[in-house]
């Protein structure tokens, strides 16, 4: 579905301008007067593929009469049919009574609505904006449309990615929480899943690769809808020796991709094994939510039980975000339990985060611990904002950070896992850095500057360099 994107706000604010920009063109009239659009005006942009549709309207003063107010009303017709509602201000004029009136009115229309600070060009834009934070809007973007700045950025937090695009066709066939159920041949998936449809809806029989393809079964428990998906059994490649288990191998692979959440099925009285921290190291390669179920613990002596838990919490001591649960497919036991580990999973893969709490949270993470110094210069760490979901992506800007450390990198991880209450979904951060304006400016030299140069060349360096050199030996 094409999103489509209305730009509302008081008159001159920049509307038109933002228009022309998002659309590449100059459809829209711009002059430096208030009131120049009246009647709602309709582009197409494109972002990294994605098309969107964008709606230019009339400036709204919050009193309409007259001619204002059908102008007013082409606006709120433009706001109805919106997707995404962009909300600009002044940032030189600052927060006047006009953008509270209409503020207001966004937050009562019910609509998806964003700030954005326009003209910030020329001054700090954290300066700018620090009037309109006051309105309460939970996502704020800085931009100036005139130079084109900051447009990208914006454009890639509201539209969805690729990634996205193709999780929403997969939703449209599969809805509900997807939860791929992944394990070793033998270790009780098949029986797993039914006990969590509560009928035998896959085959079930005790011999390895009874299961050959991925299996997708939709189904509805307590109100929720949900996708399971049975997958063949995953041995170690020197195993591997039929044609038909190899593509098996790749439907698994597949089935990976395609969840939300990955219930990985551990065999008890086997123990953890290599080819289990193998699929595990798949699973969070792909980014999902993992949920540890190590099945057939009944019937198990406590000493026995005792020692496979040992096992469990040592050689899986990285994955301390995890739920883990000790069940027995067969008889059911501890199988219902599972459904909140795998709810908690999905809300926090899914989860949308505004721009300034994650903001908020990595300047406290600095404040409490500093990024090290390069070369003399303390590495600058300046805002966030979330990049994508399932899993979690987290965009941080800054300076120099090709140099941040691995050990400040997960210091950030867990402390964003910590105040998030991110449960078993991993996290994955993205660090940018600002470009330089000056790059690939050219060092140009006057006249006078040339001869001084060529005469400095030719007579060396001065008596006094000579000194300061001597003296440096």
């Amino acid at each position: 579905m094409t999103p489509v994107i209305a730009l509302v706000g008081r008159p001159n604010v920049g509307k038109s301008t933002l228009f022309n920009q998002m659309t590449r063109s100059r459809d829209a009239l711009v002059a430096d007067f208030p009131g120049l659009t009246r009647d709602r005006k309709y582009g197409e942009g494109n972002y990294e593929g994605q098309r969107f549709i964008v709606i230019d309207t009339g400036g709204l003063t919050g009193d309409e009469q007259g001619l204002d107010l059908e102008m007013a009303r082409q606006s709120m017709q433009a706001v109805e049919e919106a997707d995404i509602v962009l909300f600009l201000v002044d940032g030189r004029a600052g927060l006047t009574a006009g953008d509270e009136l209409i503020a207001d009115h966004m937050r009562r229309s019910g609509k998806q609505a964003h700030l954005v600070v326009n003209k910030t060009d020329g001054q700090d834009p954290d300066i700018a904006a620090a009037d309109f934070y006051s309105l309460g809007f939970e996502s704020t973007f800085l931009i100036a449309a005139s130079h084109n700045r900051g447009i990208r950025s914006m454009l890639e937090i509201l539209l969805p990615s690729e990634e996205e695009r193709e999780d929403q066709d997969r939703a449209d066939r599969y809805p509900g929480i997807r939860i791929g159920v992944v394990g070793r041949p033998n270790v009780g998936k098949s029986t797993l899943v039914n006990r969590m449809l509560g009928e035998d809806r896959v085959v079930v029989f005790d011999m390895p690769g009874t299961t050959r393809d991925s299996v997708y079964v939709p189904y509805e428990r307590q109100g929720n809808q949900y996708t399971l998906i049975d997958t063949a059994g995953v041995r170690r490649r020197k195993n591997v020796s039929e044609v038909v288990e190899k593509f098996s191998i790749i439907k698994t692979l597949q089935a990976i991709e395609d969840a939300h959440v990955v219930i990985l099925v551990i065999d008890a009285r086997e123990g953890l094994v290599d080819q289990d921290l193998h699929l595990i190291g798949f699973v969070l390669d792909a980014g999902r939510s993992l949920v540890i179920a190590v099945n057939k613990w009944d019937g198990m002596d406590p000493e026995d039980r005792a020692r496979v838990k040992e096992q469990v919490k040592r050689r899986l001591d990285f994955l301390d975000y995890a739920d883990k649960h000790y069940i027995s497919a067969l008889h059911g036991s501890g199988v219902g339990v599972m459904y909140e580990s795998v709810e908690a999973c999905y809300d926090s893969a899914m989860a949308k985060w505004p721009t300034n709490r994650l903001t908020a949270i990595l300047q406290d993470a600095i404040a409490q611990h500093q990024p090290p110094m390069v070369q003399g210069r303390r590495i600058k760490l300046r805002y966030a904002h979330q990049g994508g979901s399932n899993p979690p992506v987290i965009v941080v800007h800054g300076n120099q950070v090709d140099s941040l450390p691995g050990s400040y990198k997960r210091y950030l991880e867990n402390t964003f896992r910590k105040v998030l209450k991110v449960t078993g979904s991993p996290i994955r951060f993205e660090f940018r850095a600002g470009e330089n304006p000056f790059a690939t400016k050219v060092d140009r030299l006057t006249p006078r500057q040339k001869v001084k140069k060529d005469n400095d060349q030719k007579q060396g360096p001065s008596p006094k360099k000579k000194r300061q050199k001597s003296l440096k030996r």
